[in-house]
């Protein structure tokens, strides 16, 4: 069964067609600045690299663009070949802790909710229906990014604000990332040979969570109402005290809109260091530049203090601390300072294997060594891969 992946933005479309159950990709690409000037898309099949530039005014042409390129291409013969279409769906609100078939009362629910994801949501929206007119004999899944964390109990996810609010203005943790745990947690089952495993997950990209995993299930997550709370990340601040807004706004005369803008764009990594890329983080870390050798320090140490927090949750009963996405899979240098923070633990890194494994260059595995006491892992995340498996399972079983 052919299962196309879907994340759809604002103004982008990213896509990967899977045949499943085999999980053999067959096609991925990005299209870019839908409805902007200079519109453009990347394909790749196999080894074939396909770029583009083309008037592309918005996702039902994005998604034209797409099937035309694989029937074009051979990949597909017609549009029918495609059974089912994944999409990631950034926020499930209150209503959904799993994937679900697209139905018009799903849909109805998902814009009715779209005030959490304003941004993203309504976008994600659009990509459905231009597909759903499109491929009409496909089925449609929606596979929500808060979904996963939805088994936190109502301790941990409420917050002591007045209870009216999460009643009336569903104001509690979601928590953000999910695909990519709920990947990470299934493949650390299998890696471990233990349906039940107790893990801190580590998803340190431009944006960065950490979730705690007891017993495969996961019970808290560091994103909280918005993907701004947490860790500190590439431009976002993470937690702070929520005071700070009146007052900057006061001494500043900026909106509390533009404040949030600055706390989400401008802060973090870049607020500190004045770059977010980690890559240009390490070079400036390994020239002992002062601003960055702080931003490190202040980034990892929240890495630590959530793990840390996270151990005791778990009872101290952890059996991997799990490094993925980007900065995760391929950072030695982050991995190397949070590890060596967390010595109290009984964790030993293994340096030379950490310098070692990048999954860009196809090495993930274990990063402590023999007589660690927690073992520490890099491993790869994929959420298309997820979004295709929920897919795949969902319209198989209709």
């Amino acid at each position: 069964m052919k299962v196309l992946s879907v994340n759809a933005g604002s103004s982008t479309l990213k896509f990967r067609l899977y045949e499943m159950p085999e999980e053999k990709l067959l096609m991925k690409g990005n299209i870019e600045r839908i409805g902007l000037f200079d519109s453009h898309y990347s394909i790749r099949i196999g080894d074939n690299k396909i770029e583009k530039e083309a008037e592309i005014a918005d996702h039902s042409d994005a998604v034209q663009i797409l099937l035309n390129e694989l029937i074009e291409n051979k990949v597909i013969n017609n549009l029918d070949e495609i059974k089912a279409v994944g999409h990631r769906v950034v926020h499930g609100g209150n209503k959904y802790s799993k994937s679900v078939i697209l139905t018009n009362r799903v849909m109805k629910e998902i814009n009715e909710i779209s005030g959490l994801a304003p941004l993203h949501n309504p976008a994600n929206l659009v990509g459905v229906s231009a597909f759903m007119e499109a491929i009409p004999s496909s089925v449609n899944v929606a596979c929500f990014d808060t979904a996963f964390h939805q088994t936190m109990k109502e301790s941990t996810y409420l917050y002591p604000v007045p209870y009216e609010w999460y009643i009336k203005y569903d104001v509690r943790k979601y928590g953000f990332h999910g695909l990519s745990h709920k990947y990470i947690t299934e493949t650390m089952k299998k890696l471990l040979k233990n349906e039940k495993p107790n893990l801190i997950i580590c998803h340190i990209g431009n944006g960065a969570s950490i979730s705690a995993i007891k017993e495969g299930i996961c019970i808290d997550t560091s994103m909280g109402f918005t993907p701004n709370a947490g860790i500190m990340m590439g431009t976002r601040c993470g937690d702070i005290d929520h005071t700070m807004i009146e007052y900057i706004s006061k001494k500043t005369g900026f909106s509390t809109e533009k404040i949030n803008e600055i706390l989400n764009k401008e802060s973090g990594l870049q607020g500190i260091a004045g770059m977010s890329d980690l890559r240009d983080l390490d070079r400036a870390y390994e020239a002992r530049e002062e601003k960055v050798l702080l931003a490190f320090d202040m980034y990892t140490n929240r890495i630590v203090e959530y793990i840390a927090k996270y151990y005791i949750k778990l009872d101290g009963k952890v059996d991997g601390i799990i490094f993925t996405a980007g900065g995760g899979e391929n950072d030695p240098i982050i991995r190397k300072e949070v590890l060596n923070k967390l010595k109290p633990l009984g964790i030993k890194l293994d340096e030379k294997v950490n310098e070692e494994m990048m999954t860009r260059k196809g090495k993930e595995g274990k990063i402590t060594t023999k007589d660690s006491k927690i073992d520490s892992y890099v491993i790869a995340t994929d959420e298309e891969l997820m979004i295709a498996r929920d897919t795949y399972a969902l319209a198989n079983n209709e």
